[in-house]
């Protein structure tokens, strides 16, 4: 029975629960990636109705998840939803508002009474697809790097910079870790975009652009793999709850938990094939692969964060308020209710591939649009 499973095992539960949405939401970011590419992939405003329509389809799932990661983390991790949202607010705040605007540019782009132009939602699109994108993997570089916090006796944070965790764009492994999750997210765009439209030109731009977002991804993804290999970890001593700084942490936990190690290695074996024959066999199937890929690579980042006796949103500042799965969590009884509402998701997702597999059961076309109603296109 759940009700009888030990605190820790329900703490790591949520914890790989939490981290399933995120790397999803990961994937997800595919609506994103493909509206960095409305200034450079399409030649004239049909091929760009045509690419935005495609996304519209879906981007409301990539919203909804995020929603879902927050609230997942909010509910089983309160404390860091309290830490984090409470005092890094204004890069939560300047992520939230490029999704809001995105929203906004789905909805009106193409409104008769626009009087903004098309071309200011589009750029409203983009930055969406790459500040928001940044500042999201900053903000999740965060969990490896620190930020500069302490938690007083009644658990009250203070901040230590003006910046409310702007500060994390300052450092160079956050930004390389936003960069690769933007370049990434273009790879997936265009892979998803070569999936669902029928259209033979624009599609083999969407190769092209596939290709060198992915080699533009290759050295911010270096770059952080390397780091992690070699810098100093946040650890947890169980017995005495003492934070300190180990060398070598994340490379520890991954020898030390196989599961992470794999992992990774098959994450991005995945992307690497799903490059290959989206570019190079003229597959249309890439966007499984690389989908699949991301979430793996995405499940290794917070596992290795998490896992193994580690702080997963550090202190730089003071490291005894870091933040672990056992001292941030809900009570044993929450952890406990959410697990039974948990057990109704595989139905949810089972719906949802559902829906997606009848909105695309055919490969849109320049000229289904043209017959459509103009009040239903983005």
């Amino acid at each position: 029975m759940i009700g009888n499973l030990d605190y820790a095992i329900l703490q790591h539960i949520w914890w790989i629960i939490a981290s399933l949405v995120g790397s999803l939401f990961l994937f997800l970011t595919f609506v994103q990636g493909g509206q960095t590419l409305l200034f450079t992939v399409p030649v004239n405003n049909d091929e760009k109705t045509l690419i935005i329509n495609s996304l519209g389809r879906k981007w409301e799932l990539t919203f909804t998840t995020l929603v879902l990661f927050g609230g997942a983390l909010f509910a089983a991790f309160p404390k860091f939803y309290a830490t984090s949202f409470g005092g890094a607010y204004w890069v939560w705040m300047l992520i939230l508002f490029t999704f809001i605007i995105q929203a906004v540019s789905y909805e009106y782009r193409k409104k008769p009474s626009n009087i903004l132009g098309p071309v200011t939602y589009e750029a409203f699109l983009f930055i969406n697809g790459s500040i928001g994108i940044l500042l999201i993997g900053a903000a999740v570089g965060t969990f490896f790097t620190g930020s500069s916090f302490s938690l007083n006796d009644y658990n009250q944070v203070t901040w230590q910079t003006p910046y409310r965790g702007l500060e994390a764009a300052k450092n160079l492994f956050n930004v390389s870790l936003g960069l690769f999750l933007v370049f990434n997210a273009r790879v997936l765009g265009a892979m998803y975009l070569i999936n669902n439209i029928e259209h033979k030109t624009l599609t083999d731009r969407c190769r092209k652009s596939a290709w060198k977002s992915f080699l533009c991804s290759l050295p911010f993804l270096l770059y952080v793999l390397i780091n992690l290999l070699i810098m100093d970890g946040y650890a947890l001593k169980p017995a005495t709850g003492e934070i300190y700084l180990q060398s070598g942490k994340y490379l520890q936990n991954l020898l030390g938990f196989p599961v992470t190690l794999a992992l990774l290695l098959l994450g991005l074996l995945f992307v690497i094939y799903a490059v290959a024959v989206t570019c190079f066999k003229k597959k249309n199937n890439g966007i499984w692969f690389g989908g699949i890929g991301t979430v793996f690579v995405g499940l290794a980042v917070f596992f290795l964060a998490g896992f193994n006796n580690t702080a997963f949103y550090p202190s730089s500042y003071d490291l005894q308020s870091s933040l672990t799965i056992f001292n941030a969590s809900s009570s044993h009884y929450t952890l406990t209710a959410m697990t039974y509402v948990a057990l109704a998701v595989p139905f949810v997702v089972a719906y949802i591939a559902y829906v997606w597999r009848q909105m695309d059961n055919r490969r849109l076309t320049i000229g289904e649009l043209k017959g459509s109603d103009a009040e239903e296109m983005y």
